[in-house]
């Protein structure tokens, strides 16, 4: 019997080898399969190393049960993968850890992962993963962490989560998901670590009861998402939560007080929601709270004073609310020896500034601006050495002194960036300390603070400044020589002072100058000829001074200028030819000059220009038949001077011209009927004796021999109009021909743009909006003015008291990538024009909040017309919708200095106005590449990029 006991003894460990062996050959083989599918592999890394003549358990990447022969941990993350998932990833069935985050991989999600069973750890974060989350997800009943945002999934969160009784942390954030979550959810009393559900499109409310089930939980992510009703008032029962993020929804009501018994929170963020009422007093029991953001809210009455003793706060944010009363000043009553940021603006707080301020000795961030508070600036805000960001604008602060003696104090705060004073009633000069300020400084705002005396020549000191703003003061004497030094100046605001004398040369040195308005002032003397070496000039306004010279020759080097405005000066005389090279100009203002001469026929090759007036000079000669070319014209005023002839009509092709003034000149003959004209009336043409045409005009009717010419053009329009009926087909030909042909004429153009400050706009179109501004346009950014939302933010509709109808971008901060979608979008549309391009009209910018101000289009986007019932599209609709897509394209990729590519062209980025003229938005993800960067880059967006199928 031994012998035989003995040969069943290796007969059983022999089928334990081959059963082993068999084993890490399956896995052997799932890794293979998914080494094969992954297409990308930048560092070779397992191109060298998972080889099947090597034991897979010495891959890396692989962790193995040296007892059980089998893989159960996979991890390759931050690898740089591309490529997709394979269904054989799920014979890899003693799994415990698969963590494919950080890298490349596209497609949906295969359904056989979740067959293994044994699977603790599973992260598929930061990928480029689409379709739905898979119900099968609900058979990992051993899972503990689960990981898959920053994806592209859609569809609703599975129910089936619920079955996961083990989790302790669940993350989706970051993806395109909707729906509301589902009940089981909150049935998961292991979740601890946290649940992260935000930047989704998730709706409904939160389970009052939510906490009674999630006791042990310490993180609550669900900001940027559409939920709505309360704030569970029984919130207080998650007793271990460390962090609460709910911003960005529509919340309402008030806060609930229970929140004060969460005493382990350090970070409370409530921010750009509905929510009403006071601020609890119980949140001073929050005794190790960090951050508390309740910004753009409805919240009214006091901060409660217990709020100022919370020492671990290191960000309060009540910005943007109607929070009034005056904050304690009494060193006693406040204790914030870790505050860092302190943001109260755009609320009704009045008094004084409060004393414990100059004590918070990490302050770096300071926002009182748009409140109403009074007395003094201190010196002592000299004692915050860490400052970098101060905005005391729009309040009734003034100077102890004339001299601006704090400005002195201010020299100790060495990494101080931006200074903002803007209207206060300050009333004194500017002193020459202001030149010891921090050389970190990059921008100045004293703009309409009664501000006396000259301009020290001290400021020159200030070398790193980008901004410098001192508009609406009573500013006298030159502009200082030491301006010249300023070699990082960007912007610079001198509009509506009493400055004189000439325009000094020193300015012509900045060579990175892209805004400079001079305007309301007394400047007298000739335009310097050096102007033409600011190459990176953009917008230039020198109108209402004594300016008294012939425009120089260089100044029409200029070839980037987007907008000019010489108006009301002396200056004379003639235009040359040479106006033409502006070839992206949008704005010319020359009017109430002593200009003379003809209108150049070069002047109709600006086919960018939507603005020009040259009204009230001494013009002669007839209007250019190129003038015709101006297609993007919407505003022409010629009106007095002395203009002769007929009047073109070759105006006709003017179709976006919305004001025409030809009134008070000499122009004789025809007035034309076609085009635009149909809808001007006398008042564009008024003063001209000889001027003919149809009644409604009140003019005088043409005479047969005036009018035959016109007849005879009816006739033929009436037979085109009889014969074209009789072939469809060969309409929609002519009309692709001519479309084609003025696209091939538009990619003639070698139009060059470069960088502007984002909120200096054009004088013609500037308009500075503060939040309470924002705030009553949108009725408090309520749910009903909601027009979209995007992955970084919510766009809304706003109308002012004066009728403006706008559309307001809001950018949601707390997302990861949303303050860089901001800045590309701000350096791409500051920098572009063109009709099909959204245009912008400002910006609204601090610490918490940063908006756009945008064209608004009341026809909505292009998706609701392809994809809606509601709306009727023929086939000329969409042929008109393509050409001025291509059009915009076409601009950006050859009619700019520094091509632009987009990255996101899909129909809900095509917005239609009132007159269905489509309009390309959205350029939070465009790239602006230049030199030998361009082919290499565009090659790369086009493998990775999105084209949204289906236009028809």
């Amino acid at each position: 019997m031994e012998p035989n006991a003995g040969f069943i003894l290796h007969c059983v460990i022999l089928l334990l080898v081959i059963a082993a062996a068999k084993n890490i050959t399956t896995d052997q083989q799932a890794l293979l399969t998914l080494k094969a599918d992954l297409i990308d592999d930048p560092s070779s890394l397992l191109a060298k190393n998972w080889t099947s003549s090597t034991y897979v358990c010495s891959w890396i990447g692989i962790t193995c049960d040296v007892q059980r022969h089998r893989v159960t941990g996979l991890n390759i993350s931050y690898f740089g993968l591309g490529g997709t998932i394979p269904s054989q990833i799920g014979n890899l069935s003693s799994l415990e850890t698969l963590d494919l985050s950080h890298n490349q991989l596209s497609g949906t999600i295969p359904s056989s992962i979740f067959t293994i069973s044994t699977l603790k750890m599973l992260s598929l974060s930061f990928n480029d993963l689409s379709g739905a989350i898979p119900k099968e997800i609900g058979n990992l009943t051993m899972l503990k962490k689960l990981g898959l945002g920053y994806n592209k999934l859609r569809g609703e969160i599975p129910q089936e989560l619920g079955n996961l009784a083990e989790l302790e942390l669940v993350s989706l954030t970051n993806n395109f998901l909707s729906g509301t979550i589902p009940s089981t959810i909150f049935n998961l009393s292991s979740l601890s670590t946290g649940m992260d559900f935000s930047n989704n499109s998730l709706t409904g409310s939160l389970p009052d009861d939510m906490c009674r089930r999630l006791p042990l939980i310490k993180g609550l992510y669900m900001s940027n998402n559409k939920l709505t009703g309360p704030i569970p008032n029984n919130i207080w029962q998650c007793k271990e939560l460390i962090v609460i993020s709910l911003a960005y929804n529509q919340f309402t009501e008030r806060i609930p007080r229970g929140l004060g018994n969460l005493t382990s929170l350090k970070t409370l963020y409530l921010g750009f929601n509905n929510l009403t009422g006071e601020i609890p007093y119980e949140m001073g029991n929050l005794r190790n709270l960090e951050i508390l953001g309740l910004q753009l809210n409805k919240l009214v009455g006091f901060v409660p004073t217990s709020i100022f003793n919370l020492s671990a706060m290191k960000t309060l944010a009540l910005p943007s609310n109607a929070l009034s009363g005056s904050l304690p000043s009494s060193i006693d009553l406040v204790r914030l020896p870790n505050l860092e940021i302190i943001s109260l603006a755009g609320n009704n707080f009045s008094g004084i500034i409060p004393s414990f301020i100059f004590n918070a000795s990490k302050l770096s961030v300071l926002e009182l601006g748009e409140n109403s508070f009074s007395g003094i600036i201190p010196n002592t805000l000299g004692n915050l050495r860490k400052l970098e960001w101060l905005r005391l604008s729009y309040n009734f602060l003034t100077s102890s002194t004339p001299e601006l003696s704090f400005l002195s104090s201010w020299a100790n705060c060495k990494n101080l960036k931006l200074l903002d004073l803007s209207n206060n009633p300050i009333n004194g000069v500017l002193p020459s300390s202001i030149g010891n300020l921090s050389l970190s400084l990059s921008r100045i705002f004293i703009s309409n603070c009664s501000i006396r005396g000259t301009i020290p020549k001290e400021i020159g000191n200030l070398i790193n400044l980008r901004e410098l703003g001192l508009w609406g003061n009573e500013l006298i004497g030159s502009i200082p020589i030491t301006f010249g030094k300023l070699q990082n100046l960007q912007g610079l605001d001198l509009v509506n002072n009493k400055l004189e004398g000439p325009i000094p040369n020193g300015l012509c040195q900045l060579a990175r100058l892209s805004v400079l308005y001079m305007d309301g002032n007394k400047l007298s003397g000739p335009i310097p000829p050096c102007i033409g070496d600011l190459t990176s000039l953009r917008l230039l306004s020198l109108a209402s001074n004594e300016l008294n010279s012939v425009i120089p020759s260089t100044f029409w080097n200029l070839k980037d200028i987007l907008s000019l405005n010489f108006s009301s000066n002396f200056l004379n005389g003639s235009l040359p030819e040479d106006i033409g090279n502006l070839k992206v100009v949008v704005i010319i203002d020359l009017s109430r000059n002593n200009l003379s001469g003809d209108i150049p026929t070069a002047i109709g090759g600006l086919m960018n220009l939507q603005d020009l007036s040259l009204r009230d000079n001494g013009l002669q000669g007839s209007i250019p038949k190129s003038i015709g070319g101006l297609v993007s014209l919407e505003s022409l005023d010629l009106s007095n001077n002395s203009l002769s002839g007929n009047i073109p009509t070759s105006m006709e092709k003017l179709l976006y011209l919305k004001d025409l003034n030809l009134s008070f000149n000499k122009l004789e003959g025809e007035i034309p009927r076609e085009g635009p004209f149909v809808n001007f009336s006398n008042r564009s043409f008024m003063g001209n004796d000889l001027l003919c045409g149809l009644a409604q005009v009140q003019v005088p009717v043409c005479k047969s021999g005036n009018s035959s010419s016109y007849r005879k053009s009816r006739k033929n329009t009436i037979l085109l109009g009889v014969l074209l009926p009789l072939s469809t087909v060969f309409i929609i030909a002519v009309i692709l021909a001519v479309r084609y042909a003025m696209i091939s004429r538009c990619q003639e153009r070698n139009a060059k743009q470069s960088n502007i400050e984002p909120n200096m706009l054009p004088q013609a179109t500037r308009r500075r909006f503060s939040y309470k501004e924002l705030l009553q346009a949108t009725n408090q950014f309520n749910a009903s003015n909601l027009i979209g939302t995007g992955g970084f933010g919510s766009v809304y509709k706003g109308s002012f008291l004066d009728g403006m109808e706008v559309a307001i971008k809001v950018f949601h901060l707390q997302l990861e990538g949303a303050l860089k979608s901001f800045d590309v979008e701000c350096e791409v549309l500051k920098s572009v024009r063109h009709r099909n391009l959204v245009k912008i009209i400002s910006s609204c910018t601090n610490n918490d909040f940063k908006a756009l101000v945008l064209e608004y289009m009341p026809n909505g986007s292009l998706e609701d017309y392809l994809y809606s019932n509601n709306f009727s599209f023929d086939i000329l609709q969409r042929l008109s919708v393509i050409i001025d897509v291509a059009l915009a394209l076409e601009y950006l990729h050859f009619g700019y200095s520094n091509p632009v590519v987009h990255c996101d062209i899909k129909p809900s980025n095509v917005l239609l106005d009132k007159d269905m003229v489509a309009h390309l938005s959205d350029f939070g993800i465009a790239k602006l590449l230049s030199g030998e960067e361009s082919m290499k880059q565009t090659l790369t967006l086009a493998t990775i990029g999105y084209m949204a199928p289906g236009l028809f």
